[in-house]
């Protein structure tokens, strides 16, 4: 009889087969992307599908929170929010009425490391993708009403994560982890900084940072590698490029030494968050901190966590491990809820399961069936032309190289127990971690 890890296996291999017969994905060994750089320096990468009418644009420009002035968290969240808010042509109205004629999708928005923004159009549609498109990335206005409405919208969105006891956690356990570093604060920004954020501040910050040779386009779908280029000549040749500037991002400090920080408030399941400084995407460890976290938290009900805390301890619905892998190293954390009375039990379990994984090799079973699940489950981030696309994109920002579709399942396959041990005890810091705890704290007796 297949063990439960084994059928989901074939269950993923054979739904990423199906559906990248449905959506005119290729399975990754087909995949090669064609690279080139246009004369303003511009990063082009194109991934031929002709199986569906469809053709996604992608733009990744290398400027998101990480760039926000400390005093002014949320400028890079706020220029990405009215990008399609008035170009000099269109206004945000006739932006979304000629997109949304066509069925079409435009989409703009910023994370830690970058800002997206994204056409999806059919075929047939194409040159209005490509133009809507470049106008919201050349030729935004910013209109100060605009500003105004989407600040204040900003602003209703973080006063509403208060109501919600996670957010608050996630929102007081990135400062500690990441004290004066930018991925401390929130991309949205704080009830603080963003009404600072004036409209010079906006204009000055997409001057200095849109620019073509900072941005990298994935264009993938219905399209040949020609026509891909020639449209790219035509609405995006005429963007200036600007000064090459090396990265001054400085890496975030390790914690060194174990945080608690404990907010009361009048709910029946505490949130807990523990975690610390984790690894950046372009470390050669990746791969095997990936099959670790599988094992320890991010495998759903396969994971150590999830067998501990819920399965035999009752503790909690769900619990999962996270790496945020990004440009820079970003967090190291577990998550969970559980009832308040029993949070004490809770954490003494998370920290059992972290040294736990430090403390003795993992299993031949664990790390076969973490390896096939991660290698199984491959084609389902490529099941898209938008997942595609975007991962295109990430695939450049951090230097993976474009072999990266078929030596993905490699990589992976080359992971050993020695390894897995190896990256726990190097990446895992249960004695410096930080501790983040919401809930009635009358009830949960942390420490007691």
């Amino acid at each position: 009889m297949p063990t439960t890890v084994g059928w989901l296996l074939a269950t993923c291999v054979h739904l990423g087969a199906l559906l990248a017969a449905l959506t005119g994905s290729a399975p990754a060994a087909e995949l090669a992307p064609t690279r080139f750089v246009m004369p303003n320096g511009l990063t082009v990468l194109v991934i031929e599908q002709h199986a569906l009418p469809i053709v996604q644009i992608q733009a990744l420009i290398k400027a998101g929170s990480a760039q926000d002035p400390p005093e002014k968290a949320g400028l890079a969240n706020l220029v990405a929010s009215l990008l399609d808010e008035g170009t000099e042509s269109r206004s945000a109205k006739q932006i979304a009425d000629e997109i949304e004629f066509v069925g079409g999708q435009l989409t703009v928005n910023a994370t830690e490391d970058y800002t997206r923004a994204s056409a999806r159009v059919l075929t047939k549609d194409v040159t209005l993708g490509f133009e809507l498109l470049a106008d919201v990335l050349l030729h935004p206005t910013f209109p100060e009403p605009e500003i105004e409405r989407v600040r204040r919208l900003i602003l209703g969105e973080i006063l509403s994560e208060k109501e919600d006891p996670g957010l608050v956690a996630a929102k007081a356990f990135y400062p500690l982890v990441f004290a004066g570093h930018p991925y401390g604060w929130p991309v949205n920004g704080t009830e603080e900084s963003v009404p600072k954020i004036t409209r010079s501040d906006i204009q000055q910050f997409y001057a200095r940072e849109f620019l073509p040779n900072q941005t990298i386009l994935a264009v993938v779908g219905d399209l040949t590698v020609k026509q891909a280029r020639d449209y790219i000549s035509t609405y995006f040749g005429s963007w200036k490029r600007g000064l090459d500037r090396a990265s001054s991002a400085v890496a975030p400090s390790p914690v060194e030494k174990p945080m608690t920080r404990l907010i009361d408030k009048d709910v029946t399941q505490a949130s807990i968050i523990l975690g610390h400084v984790g690894i950046s995407r372009s470390n050669p460890d990746f791969y095997a901190v990936a099959v670790m976290n599988y094992i320890l938290g991010s495998g759903g009900f396969s994971s150590r966590l999830m067998d501990s805390i819920r399965g035999r301890q009752g503790l909690a619905y769900g619990v999962y491990s996270s790496f945020e892998a990004n440009r820079m190293p970003g967090a190291f954390l577990v998550s969970l809820q559980t009832r308040n009375e029993m949070a004490n039990q809770a954490i003494a379990g998370v920290m059992a399961e972290l040294n736990g994984i430090r403390d003795a090799p993992v299993t031949d079973q664990e790390l076969a069936d973490a390896k096939a699940y991660l290698m199984g489950s491959f084609p389902l981030r490529l099941d898209t032309t938008a997942k595609l696309a975007l991962l295109s994109c990430l695939v450049e920002l951090h230097g993976l190289g474009l072999d990266y579709f078929t030596q993905y399942p490699e990589w992976i396959k080359r992971v050993t127990k020695a390894d897995v041990l190896r990256v726990a005890k190097q990446y895992l810091h249960p004695d410096r971690s930080v501790l983040v705890l919401v809930g009635n704290l009358d009830e949960a007796k942390i420490g007691q």
